[in-house]
């Protein structure tokens, strides 16, 4: 197979010297776009953010987050797949036993790391439970600190609300607690010897 080369012609001079040419077409562009945004035409290139969204695909992956059961009780089961596939190592999780003794465990700590994330989904691939996903729109996240990129399992959630918890990283006051051993095993057909 030929390959095809194109030869461009190269000026030397005093004229390309002085960059004046290049600084006139480089401002004629600039002033170009000026115009063309200043009179709103179809092609405007220029999103005023806040106001304006940019329109995103409904497969772009956004901020992570963490669905629920029907029940209330959150998908994951702390089987450490999406942090041991993590590239970046953002993933961190510690499991703990559940109320509900018919569950085996559940991440107590669910931190993911935004600023060390690299967007690549391997995690929302590699749950066997559906359980992480990236579908929440967000993909502009700007603050003001470091620690507010360390989302946490309660942050994850599909509906948090920031006032019902006051120390956001570690209470499980979100989980609905069975009050018997028997309404802790529904599905057991007896009830264990404590």
């Amino acid at each position: 197979m030929e390959l095809k080369v194109k030869k461009v012609q190269r000026l030397d001079g005093t004229r390309e010297a002085l960059y004046f040419p290049a600084i006139f077409v480089g401002l004629s562009l600039t002033v170009k776009h000026f115009w063309r945004n200043l009179f709103g035409s179809k092609d405007v290139v220029t999103v005023n953010y806040p106001e304006e969204k940019r329109h995103v695909a409904a497969r772009y992956r956004g901020r992570h987050r963490l669905t629920r059961l029907e029940n209330g009780f959150l998908s994951c089961v702390a089987c450490y797949m999406c942090e041991t596939i993590c590239p970046s190592q953002c993933i961190h999780i510690e499991a703990g036993e559940h109320p509900d003794l018919s569950v085996e465990k559940y991440p107590t700590v669910f931190d993911i790391d935004e600023l060390r994330c690299v967007f690549c989904g391997l995690c929302v691939e590699a749950c066997p439970k559906d359980a992480i996903r990236m579908d929440t729109g967000v993909i502009s996240m700007a603050y003001t600190s470091r620690q507010t990129f360390d989302f946490t399992r309660d942050l994850l959630r599909d509906n948090y609300d920031p006032k019902a918890h006051s120390n956001t990283k570690y209470e499980d006051h979100d989980l609905p607690s069975p009050t018997s051993q028997s309404e802790a095993l529904p599905n057991s057909k007896g009830v264990p010897a404590s």
